[in-house]
């Protein structure tokens, strides 16, 4: 079976899609906002994805980026009876039912995503938002101090795992105080460990302890860890403080490896090396489906990580279509 995921253009499956999956190249796919055009055609997409696969094996993984406010994939016009969340940020701030209240805004939504026939969220953000000029943080994070986004983000996880939808802690080790946007350039944080300890790190310590499924990695150098290489693709950041240090034994995925930091950075033969060496489960690739192809070919080959995606794919939901169940009023109530 394949550890790849990849995203691609328009309503239906690319034909290079179709063949990364039939030379067993990916586990499943993302989607985003461009991939839907209404809820028949979605059901059709999802169908077709769900037959790249064989009807034996586990399911194909079938993420999205659904965290509410400014990144929600799903949602009106295009899926009408899809429920506009606002950003965790603003939540937050009004306090919406507390730990309880985002603990039944992530089962509600996990219900609608699993009605839609998405298994995977790459939901909650954990980084803590310490920096006000934050260029791509800020209205996605549950909170400025660690206590708040472990209480809250973790609630939220919660309330996806009860839908049974698998979730996904990001971005490890925190991306909350950069200045700058990976998707543009790599960015660099020169925090001691003890700062990083006492900030970034609790939130992913807390998620360890919770049973993330999934932790995604950030594109950032942090220098106290490794100063040359991001955490993506450092031999230190996964495999000395997530795996031995956390004790860590779920599945690491990369954030989108299209980003600048990434692609202005590497060439893919480095990527894939770097994969490796910083123990990199699923490598994420959102864009463009040649670079897709030449880094699955070039993936260094291995059992671990094969076993541990083989193992999240087998405890998904096999992806089907229903229609969306009622969002509760009461909740509803609170943020509008």
């Amino acid at each position: 079976m394949g550890r790849m995921i990849v995203g691609f253009e328009g309503l239906t499956v690319p034909e290079r899609v179709r063949r990364m999956a039939d030379a067993g190249l990916i586990a499943g796919v993302v989607l985003f906002t461009r991939n839907v055009a209404s809820t028949a055609q979605w059901a059709a997409l999802i169908a077709e994805i769900d037959g790249l696969f064989p009807a034996d094996g586990p399911p194909p993984i079938i993420a999205v980026d659904q965290e509410g406010g400014p990144v929600q994939r799903l949602k009106p016009p295009a899926i009408p009876e899809a429920t506009t969340i606002p950003a965790m940020a603003s939540l937050a701030r009004l306090d919406v039912a507390g730990d309880a209240g985002f603990e039944a805004l992530g089962a509600a939504l996990g219900a609608e995503l699993r009605a839609l026939g998405v298994n995977l969220d790459f939901a909650p953000v954990l980084d803590v938002d310490t920096n006000p000029d934050n260029p791509i943080i800020g209205q996605r994070a549950f909170g400025t101090t660690p206590a708040d986004v472990i209480k809250r983000g973790l609630a939220f996880a919660r309330g996806l795992e009860a839908a049974q939808i698998a979730w996904c802690a990001k971005h490890f080790p925190g991306h909350g105080d950069t200045l700058v946007d990976s998707h543009l350039a790599l960015p660099r944080l020169p925090h001691t460990m003890a700062r990083l300890d006492a900030i970034e790190l609790a939130p992913f310590a807390a998620a360890v302890r919770a049973g993330a499924p999934l932790i995604m990695t950030a594109h950032v150098v942090f220098e106290a860890l490794d100063a040359v290489y991001p955490a993506t693709l450092s031999p230190h950041v996964v495999p000395t403080l997530l795996r031995q240090r956390f004790g860590y034994n779920g599945v690491v995925i990369s954030d989108d490896l299209d980003m600048l930091a990434i692609r202005d950075n590497y060439h893919v033969v480095e990527v894939a090396r770097g994969l490796a060496q910083a123990d990199i489960d699923i490598p994420l690739v959102c864009h463009d489906l040649d670079f897709a192809w030449a880094l699955a070919t070039t993936l260094l080959p291995s059992t671990t990580a094969d076993a541990r995606v083989a193992a999240l794919r087998r405890k998904l939901v096999r992806p089907r279509i229903a229609a969306l169940p009622p969002f509760p009023e009461a909740l509803r109530a609170r943020f509008s």
